[in-house]
């Protein structure tokens, strides 16, 4: 486990104290999982974005020419 020194404004400070005490966590497991959280997202974005570098028009065509055009169910209209 690491230690860090943050530097928060105090407004900022003390809304994560009051989230945490709502929560019934800690600070620092509030942080943690704040960090994580937008961790993932941004790792997330950045998995998609190469996804889609690698996309093509016709890859798709000849995918969606697979799919069976019939009507849909009606709990899926």
């Amino acid at each position: 486990m690491s230690t860090i020194s943050l530097r928060l404004p105090e407004s900022l400070h003390k809304k994560a104290r009051d989230l945490a005490k709502k929560e019934n966590t800690s600070i620092n497991q509030l942080v943690s999982s704040a960090l994580a959280e937008k961790i993932s997202a941004l790792m997330t974005e950045e998995y998609i974005d190469q996804k889609a570098k690698r996309a093509s028009k016709e890859k798709f065509k000849r995918a969606l020419s697979n799919v069976k055009n019939i009507e849909a169910d009606e709990f899926d209209k």
